[in-house]
């Protein structure tokens, strides 16, 4: 043996050994075949005339010709806008409140936040059909009050829209923002009330200042998460709250015409695209997972900063006024009240499905005219409903351990490996959860149609590990952070004494 092969020998070994990083190439892959692919094609479809198959962008000429489009496309912002407005100042305090409780509680009261979440959007949206309805519990209430006169109009228009998307968005925005809020030191704050600064204004000027990354990462998830909703706008808005994913649908389901969706998806997806960069100039995506980061530079973060001060100066005499009025004591329950309410806006709705599956009525209205077993015979009695269940669940389980174990070895890979590519990585893994859901799902169908996935057991659990698949990753991963974070406070304990 030569001493040339000699010397190879070792450099060969060290490329081949082992590395954390290998743990991830199993959902890079997954990624690649079951989003990226079906991404790329739809977007490529854009491109083609559906006549011809030449490349053309007709479809596209289509959009800039018609205001139609264009009026759509301005209203899904809109929407999508307000609806993260509410959703960060609803969810801020309640998030702000489950940050302070101590860590047992905390999780106890989680449930009550992430039920609503996990609830199917078509129930949730039933569920407000009822509760906004001309007939529904509030519109009963008001006129049986003798409030009003007649029954006001909360559906089919911006109101329901809004409270439908702000009741689904709530909770993502408290998930995105708790482990930024939990990883503060309130120490800090303390501190500075020693020093002489009132409450209000180290609040805002250490606490809020510190959470801004939350805040923005939590705004960024639920504003593309918004753009892609059809199921709420379509039941409890109207025609001039018509959103882009809505259009989607039907010139997939009803037209056929997948060039002009996949135009329409390409318009979404570079809206989601930009917003996402000028996000990560900002803030960086490291903020999902709960990370630290610097919120702006030069001019912007003066202006930041002096924007804040100013906030914080005027709510800081708010605060003195409230206080002077109410007293401090009734002052002290203004938050826990607050987010009390918060709790029932997103829990309320879920229970009220429950009363209704006892209705001796054929049709949906609350209260109930009369109670019995009726519907519980229909379910039981059909094979139909109890095969769905079991798919359901069946579905669940195999996505869950599926999604859990990519997201996982991800989190793993990622943890313990210093390579320059980790950001690049992680952002991938991101990606699922940055793309507008209705964009996944046309590609996947599109992709599924060939493959004879359709209405298959295999391509529902692909489709939904495709989009669970960043939850786990960003859960295991501020989990293994902070472990990594004790671990490493442990050993330098003891090993600093010691010396």
């Amino acid at each position: 043996m030569s001493a040339v092969s000699i010397g190879r020998a070792p450099a060969l070994a060290g490329r081949l050994r082992p590395n954390a990083l290998w743990l991830a190439v199993p959902g890079l892959v997954f990624l690649a075949v079951f989003f990226v692919w079906p991404v790329a094609q739809l977007l490529g479809l854009s491109a083609v005339d559906p006549e011809s198959g030449a490349y053309s962008a007709g479809a596209y000429q289509r959009i800039a010709a018609t205001d139609v489009y264009l009026r759509v496309l301005g209203i899904t912002f809109r929407i999508a806008g307000w609806t993260t407005l509410w959703s960060l100042l609803i969810g801020y305090p309640l998030a702000y409140w489950l940050a302070r409780l101590p860590a047992l509680f905390r999780g106890r009261m989680l449930l009550f936040v992430m039920v609503p979440f996990w609830t199917s959007y078509l129930v949730k949206t039933f569920a407000w059909m009822l509760i906004l309805g001309r007939t529904g519990v509030v519109n009963s209430l008001l006129t049986g009050a003798h409030v009003v006169g007649e029954p006001l109009s909360l559906i089919n228009n911006q109101f329901g829209v809004m409270v439908g998307m702000v009741h689904a968005m709530v909770p993502l925005a408290v998930m995105t923002m708790l482990p930024v809020m939990t990883g503060i030191d309130r120490r800090l704050v303390q501190a500075a009330q020693t020093l002489g600064a009132a409450p209000a204004r180290a609040f805002w000027l250490i606490y809020f200042k510190l959470s801004l990354p939350g805040v923005a990462a939590a705004g960024l998830l639920v504003f593309i998460s918004s753009l892609g909703f059809f199921i709420v706008p379509a039941f409890l808005g109207g025609r001039q709250e018509t959103m882009l994913a809505q259009l989607i649908i039907t010139q997939v389901q009803e037209l056929l015409n997948w060039s002009f969706a996949g135009a329409l998806s390409a318009m979404m997806l570079a809206a989601a695209l930009v917003s996402c960069v000028v996000y990560d100039r900002i803030f960086g995506l490291s903020t999902i997972a709960g990370g630290s980061a610097q919120v702006g530079t030069g001019r912007i973060r003066d202006l930041g900063l002096a924007l804040l001060s100013a906030v914080a100066t005027i709510l800081g005499r708010l605060s003195d006024a409230a206080q002077a009025v109410l007293g401090k004591r009734a002052c002290a329950w203004l938050l826990p009240g607050f987010c009390w309410l918060v709790i029932a806006f997103l829990v309320l709705p879920t229970l009220l499905v429950i009363p209704l599956a006892f209705t001796s009525s054929q049709f949906l209205e609350f209260p109930p005219p009369g109670y019995g077993l009726s519907w519980f015979h229909a379910y039981f009695g059909s094979p139909l409903w109890i095969q769905a269940t079991i798919r359901s669940f069946g579905v669940a389980f195999v996505t869950a351990f599926a999604a859990t174990a990519i997201g996982g070895f991800a989190a793993l890979a990622l943890a313990n490996s210093r390579t320059r590519w980790a950001g690049l990585i992680f952002a991938f893994f991101l990606a699922p959860m940055i793309v507008p859901r209705i964009v996944i799902a046309v590609g996947l169908f599109y992709l599924f149609a060939r493959l004879g996935l359709i209405a298959t057991d295999l391509g529902l659990v692909i489709g939904h590990t495709v989009l669970a698949i960043p939850f786990t990753l960003v859960t295991i991963a501020a989990v293994l952070k902070t472990y990594d974070s004790t671990r490493r406070r442990r050993r330098s304990g003891p090993t600093a004494c010691g010396r």
